[in-house]
């Protein structure tokens, strides 16, 4: 009977799968997937939605819209122009430069913003342009940019990462910090290849500036990029130094937000400040709507004992953990290029986390190989939605991105996500800091 159901779970994964990829609404998504549950699985829906609605309530929870809303009113401020300037200006000038200064910058506005979508609106209209202008190639700067701001998924404060803790039972704040050195060799990874491919390029170069020039220069962009460079910190600190929760963190990140928006950078107006705020209700809303019908299909899945009977049902095939992740990876990647992060944390954390600490991996590893994974499939075809919104911004066609795009995958995330499955240390290190 356990086989049936697995059987049976995996042909609703399927439909929903399926469904999404032909662009049908959420609710007739999981509808599908859970209906195949009833009629097939003969599984029971008494109690799951009233149960899917009140777990919206907890507290945990109200830390997304409020980083969401606190990375848009960043992105709207026009802080981009400065750490752009800011970064610039220490790398700018050797060849390959302004694609360090992309990466960089982007890791670091969409470590603000918590999102990779965020991170691609507020750089993309500055930094693709500007690439075009200094002779890298429009496609290669889009794919430059989509790949680099996927890493707000991995740098904290993280949405992907605050949705695995509260599904899966897991520290907030040890998953954070799991994702943190995978993402910060990934950033690295890219400005390597980056430097590779530049040689290849006609690059136009900024002019040498003596060092005083520079020191001066750099002084001062340091202090105009530092009221942006202070929110991350803000948070991290007041969550990791025990005075603030996520959610308080995520409170105190709007209300830092206003006067740096409003004063300092300039870029918030009324008109903007409402154009913000209807972005987030829309990207919350819709976060939202995911959770609840993710959750149902979820509670039916432990209902019917799923996890354990695919734990038993895998371990009959092989009991090799080499094998095993090796497939595990392959599934989160291939799920991760059909759906969204937050989908696949949701509907698959919980169902697979059993299988991972019965071969020895830790819930906080966990966190990190599928943080990886999620966000590798967030740039490539045919979900992408990442990749789409660079394209659009940049004027960019497909076959000029997908190129570089698959060549920054392969040596930029490729190998992260083996290290991260195979090398607990790349995301145990951190949380190990701070004991978890």
């Amino acid at each position: 009977m356990e086989l049936e159901i697995v059987t049976v779970s995996f042909i609703s994964l399927g439909i929903l799968v399926l469904l999404l990829s032909f662009g049908v609404p959420l609710p007739y998504c999981f509808g599908g997937a859970l209906m195949n549950m009833v009629f097939l699985g003969g599984a029971t829906m008494k109690g799951t939605m009233v149960w899917g609605y009140t777990q919206l309530a907890n507290p945990v929870l109200l830390c997304i819209p409020l980083f969401v809303f606190a990375g848009t009113l960043m992105s709207e401020s026009g802080i981009a122009a400065s750490l752009l300037k800011f970064v610039n200006v220490f790398v700018g000038r050797i060849r390959g430069g302004l694609g360090v200064v992309t990466s960089v910058s982007c890791a670091i506005i969409g470590a603000i913003s918590g999102s990779g979508l965020t991170g691609v609106a507020a750089t993309g209209p500055i930094l693709i342009p500007e690439m075009a202008s200094k002779g890298y190639p429009r496609g290669y700067a889009t794919a430059l940019v989509a790949n680099s701001s996927i890493l707000g998924l991995l740098i904290p404060p993280s949405v992907t990462m605050i949705i695995y803790g509260w599904v899966t039972d897991t520290s907030i704040l040890a998953c954070f910090l799991a994702t943190l050195g995978p993402g910060i060799l990934i950033m690295a990874l890219f400005c390597v290849v980056n430097l590779v491919m530049a040689r290849r390029f006609p690059l136009e170069l900024d002019p040498p500036m003596p060092m005083k020039e520079t020191v001066k220069e750099g002084v001062k962009l340091t202090s105009r990029a530092m009221p942006a460079l202070i929110m991350p910190l803000i948070i991290l600190g007041g969550i990791y130094g025990g005075i603030m929760t996520p959610t308080e963190a995520a409170a105190v990140a709007v209300i830092y937000a206003f006067p740096v928006g409003f004063l300092v950078y300039k870029g918030l107006t009324f008109q903007t400040f409402l154009t913000a705020a209807k972005n987030s209700a829309t990207a919350v809303g819709a976060i939202m709507i995911m959770i609840v019908f993710s959750l149902m299909l979820s509670q039916i899945f432990v209902m019917e004992d799923v996890p354990q009977a695919l734990v038993e049902g895998v371990f009959t095939i092989t009991q090799n953990k080499l094998i095993l992740l090796i497939l595990i990876n392959f599934l989160l990647f291939f799920v991760g290029m059909i759906v969204n992060d937050v989908t696949s944390i949701i509907l698959l954390g919980p169902l697979l986390l059993p299988l991972m600490e019965a071969i020895g991996i830790s819930p906080v590893q966990f966190a990190a190989i599928m943080g990886v994974n999620t966000a590798m499939g967030g740039v490539t075809p045919p979900y992408a939605s990442i990749l789409y919104l660079a394209m659009r911004i940049g004027k960019a066609e497909f076959s000029d991105v997908i190129k570089p795009a698959m060549i920054l995958i392969i040596f930029g995330y490729v190998p992260v996500v083996f290290l991260t499955s195979f090398w607990p240390d790349l995301s145990l290190f951190f949380p190990g800091l701070f004991g978890y």
